[in-house]
């Protein structure tokens, strides 16, 4: 099996522990996400460019709906910045973020220095479902 064939397998089989259908779009979009073991930060704009690298044929609106179809059927997570930006992240777990500004990219922060001691309590009628940490940093 050629690596770009195991990539195929490994999204669609990614694909299918959501119960999505592994349409030739999505698993292409898959393969590059997760095919080869690593988590991924993407921007819908950064993964149409190297899906067209790759030679699919996929449009940017398929890119878009099919990061949100991945979102909703919990393989990502959608990581908002300045709430403006989106990046996708294929690590679902909660672990907190690094912002690059002066590249504009994402990383993960290390989980296990982050100590949230408290947090407001949340308004009556309502209760906190995540707390999403986004550390914005620049080059001195």
């Amino acid at each position: 099996m050629t690596v770009t064939e195991k990539a195929a397998q490994t999204g669609s089989d990614w694909l299918s522990t959501a119960g999505l259908r592994p349409t030739r779009q999505r698993v292409a979009l898959a393969a590059l996400l997760i095919g080869d073991g690593q988590h991924r930060h993407v921007t819908a704009e950064s993964l149409f460019a190297s899906v067209r690298e790759n030679g699919e044929s996929v449009s940017l609106a398929t890119v878009y709906n099919t990061l949100r179809a991945f979102c909703d059927a919990g393989l990502m997570q959608e990581v908002t910045v300045d709430g403006s930006k989106s990046y996708f992240d294929t690590n679902t777990h909660e672990h907190p973020h690094f912002f690059w500004e002066d590249d504009g990219h994402l990383t993960d922060a290390p989980k296990e220095q982050l100590v949230i001691s408290r947090l407001p309590e949340a308004p009556e009628g309502s209760e906190i479902s995540a707390v999403d940490v986004v550390i914005k940093l620049r080059r001195k």
